[in-house]
């Protein structure tokens, strides 16, 4: 029996689409995966060591209130640079493949690893984490290269897995910078006549990830396989660049039609990256207006978190020593890798991504008013069996939140809908490369606004809940935006 097809309409139905899955290319993933683990690795690696570092080059002058301060600075000129350059890398990506620009940024995070444990002022701190973001665009070109070896009936599979290096690095990350440090001073026997690492306390510990990276260098060189089909040599694209500007002031340059933005995603050469301009589809930007909420909303609540278990009770926290905050966050960590590799897949196939998605964002509201909770809890009872479960019940159900972003800084239904939402498959790369903007963007503001509102709910006990209004309104902002989300994917 016929029935009629619109453009809404999906080209397999639900029976087909159970029957009929692409195997994945397993190899190619397991290559992925490992490649994903050099950013976690090299970005917790510094975590442990980052205030002490900031103490001995002096910037503070003896004022201990200025560490956090200046450390903040470090972290956010990293997410400064990398809003300015990823664009154009993953851009970059569709022109001459995602493989050159990988090995790219590959190349700059092991430097500027080694740099940065060369460094013994400020400024050479931050030139090496602003050439460490500038370098390195990764985060979304190995975002399409995931959608380039997947399609719609394995790319839940796939991104199921994506949570493991994550997991994995930011646990051996810590690990590796914590032990590392000041190795002449742990280690005696083995580095205690080493000048150099008593000049230099922090190079091993960021040697480590480096060397890794470089590893991970070669395995991109020697195994990881191009995905996209046509590519252009940096040379090449360069003389063609230099051409467009010669001749620009000569000729007239063809005029995009933006009459029909379906007109953009039917164009018959799919096989060419679109223009800036014509990437501005309301399809994509209503994915890009949903990524930058949720990544908004991410940063803000990860760096909340931890602050809140470190506040003393009787100012509105837990009042936890760093040894159990960071247990918490571990315990944490694992059962939401878990969580997805076993049952995104499963759920996303059983619900689809729309329903996913938003009851994933909608569970933020709930996490939000764990906090209070959990407070008068550990007022009235101290800290015992009842704030336990609370705090329990408020990470499962962030876990479930994890489900719209996939893992830490990878959104897994957003990365759908972006692959759904790009004008063509050749504009993958840009499209991430918006995407990554934007989130790098929200990642520079989100923790400085949190942590400013906390401040100002601990100052003046008549906004003892500022902060959570505050993160309230980020979460129902974002929950408001996913409702622009179509329910069926567009074709």
């Amino acid at each position: 029996m016929s029935h009629q097809v619109d453009e809404e309409t999906p080209l397999l139905q639900p029976e087909e689409q159970r029957k009929i899955k692409t195997p994945l290319p397993w190899r190619q993933l397991f290559i992925i995966l490992f490649l994903q683990l050099t950013e976690p690795i090299t970005a917790q690696a510094i975590a442990p060591f980052a205030p002490q570092l900031i103490r001995d080059v002096g910037v503070t002058h003896g004022d201990e209130s200025k560490v956090g301060y200046f450390v903040g600075i470090m972290y956010s000129v990293f997410y400064v640079a990398q809003a300015i350059t990823t664009l154009q890398w993953n851009r970059l990506s569709d022109h001459v493949g995602r493989k050159p620009v990988i090995l790219t940024g590959l190349f700059g995070i092991s430097i500027s690893m080694f740099l940065f444990g060369l460094s013994r002022t400020f400024g050479a701190l931050i030139l090496s984490r602003v050439l460490c973001g500038a370098l390195n665009g990764n985060a979304g070109v190995i975002k399409s290269m995931m959608i380039d070896i997947t399609d719609s009936s394995n790319i839940a599979q796939a991104y199921g897995f994506v949570p493991l290096p994550w997991m994995t690095g930011n646990t051996l990350g810590p690990l590796i910078g914590g032990s590392l440090s000041h190795p002449a001073e742990r280690f005696p026997r083995l580095f205690g006549q080493s000048t150099f690492l008593k000049t230099h306390p922090y190079f091993l510990a960021c040697a480590g990830p480096a060397l890794f990276t470089a590893l991970a260098w070669l395995v991109t060189y020697t195994l990881l396989q191009e995905t996209v089909p046509t590519t252009t040599s940096y040379w090449s694209l360069i003389q063609n660049r230099c051409r467009t500007i010669l001749a620009f002031g000569h000729t007239k340059p063809p005029q995009l039609d933006r009459s029909n933005s379906d007109a953009v995603q039917d164009s018959p050469d799919n096989s060419k990256p679109l223009p800036l301009s014509a990437l501005m589809t309301p399809h994509v930007l209503i994915v890009i207006l949903n990524y930058g909420t949720l990544a908004l909303f991410d940063i803000a609540l990860r760096s909340l978190i931890p602050v809140f278990y470190a506040t003393p009770v009787n100012m509105g926290g837990l009042g936890l020593d760093p040894p159990r905050i960071g247990n918490i966050l571990s315990i944490f960590g694992i059962a939401n890798g878990l969580f997805q590799v076993f049952l995104f897949a499963r759920l996303h196939d059983r619900f689809g991504t729309k329903v996913v998605y938003t009851c994933g964002i909608a569970t933020s509201v709930p996490i939000i008013i764990a906090f209070p909770i959990i407070n008068v809890l550990s007022q009235t009872y101290g800290i015992g069996a009842m704030v336990w479960l609370a705090v329990a019940l408020q990470l499962i159900i962030s876990t479930l939140l994890n489900m719209c972003f996939g893992s830490f800084f990878m959104f897994s239904c957003a990365a759908i809908y972006i692959a759904a939402a790009s004008p063509n498959r050749a504009s993958l790369g840009a499209v991430n490369g918006l995407a990554q903007t934007v989130a790098a963007l929200v990642r520079i503001i989100g923790p400085a606004s949190a942590m400013s509102m906390f401040s100002f709910s601990l100052r003046d006990p008549n906004y003892a809940w500022a902060v959570y209004y505050f993160m309230m309104m980020l979460a129902l902002l974002a929950v408001g935006v996913s409702f622009l989300l179509p329910r069926q994917m567009w074709k």
